[in-house]
């Protein structure tokens, strides 16, 4: 807040402007009149400056902090333009085109993550902003706010999801700076930092539960994931022709995610598994059984390869209340 003081009998005006402390000294005689005089206009750039219109040179045109104030202005206005990009469009215009250029490098699954995240998050809070214009307040404010969307069963999401929700949002601002020259807001924004994980493995007391309580048809499927190691969309794309029982062997070369065939993420994931005797005593006895003349070593009812949804919410947990066991992935 300004004030009103004194110095060698003649008063002067004293206030904060731009950060700034500001001193004007003026040519009135220090009495009471010239005191309610300076009152009245100190009250009026106060309140221009709390709207944003105060015009120094209006009330100070021989000042010498009126030029020093449009130099600041000046730069502000260059920033704002940099910032601010001319050819930059709107989020949800750069987002389609942006998910389109990635849908040829980006698995099935995947893209189809990124869509939901965008769709359901990004969009409704950013989409009609010029995306060169969205500012690194309004991100954390967004992410302050996904800290209170209520997840799955009733429970706020997790920082490891709000991060997840924030990666495609910093992806498409650092393009969209590349492409159309203006600085990213995203600086300095680190992750949410994320709690360890608690592993709750099965012993083998509970893994031979879950297989004795599993559904006839599943049985040589579990077996197969728990002596294995097999991965979901590993376990879902295994096909005939890469299981070789003479050799107690498994080739894995695919993997099935959301209906979709696909390679392996990395050359690493390329492997030859060893078969225990227990799994080749399953897969062959499957075999007798399955219709060979689908590829799938393991498929649903209509002989269609297994969906992992499907399968986790109409098998896999109420295999584990049949056993008795806690609920875990």
């Amino acid at each position: 807040m300004g004030s009103i003081n004194v110095k060698n009998n003649k008063l002067y005006l004293d206030f904060r402007y731009k950060g700034q402390r500001c001193r004007e000294y003026t040519k009135l005689i220090d009495n009471s009149s010239n005191r309610r005089r300076l009152g009245q206009l100190l009250k009026s750039i106060e309140a221009e400056i709390t709207l944003g219109t105060f015009d120094y040179a209006k009330y100070f045109p021989k000042s010498k902090k009126v030029e020093k104030f449009a130099v600041l202005a000046e730069r502000k206005r260059k920033a704002k333009a940099y910032f601010e990009s001319p050819d930059a469009p709107r989020l949800n215009e750069f987002a389609e085109i942006w998910l389109s250029e990635k849908q040829i490098e980006w698995r099935k699954g995947h893209y189809e993550d990124v869509d939901g995240i965008l769709r359901k998050y990004i969009i409704p809070m950013f989409g009609s902003k010029k995306i060169s214009a969205i500012t690194k307040q309004q991100i954390l404010s967004f992410r302050s706010t996904l800290a209170k969307v209520p997840g799955r069963k009733g429970k706020v999401l997790s920082p490891s999801r709000i991060n997840h929700i924030m990666t495609p949002l910093r992806m498409m601002l650092t393009e969209a700076a590349d492409r159309y020259e203006f600085t990213s807001p995203w600086k300095n924004i680190k992750a949410l930092k994320v709690g360890r994980t608690e592993v709750d493995p099965f012993n083998l007391q509970e893994v031979e539960l879950v297989i004795q309580s599993a559904p006839a048809n599943f049985k040589a499927y579990y077996i197969t994931r728990f002596f294995t190691g097999l991965r979901t969309g590993e376990i879902d794309g295994l096909m005939w022709k890469d299981v070789d029982l003479k050799s107690k062997t498994i080739a894995v070369n695919q993997s099935l995610v959301r209906g979709e065939l696909s390679d392996l993420k990395t050359e690493g994931s390329y492997r030859v598994v060893m078969l225990p005797d227990r799994v080749v005593e399953a897969l062959a006895e499957h075999k007798t059984v399955s219709s060979l003349k689908y590829k799938y070593v393991f498929t649903n009812t209509k002989h269609q390869p297994l969906n992992y949804q499907v399968i986790s919410r109409s098998v896999w947990y109420p295999t584990l209340r049949r056993a008795g066991l806690r609920p875990r992935n």
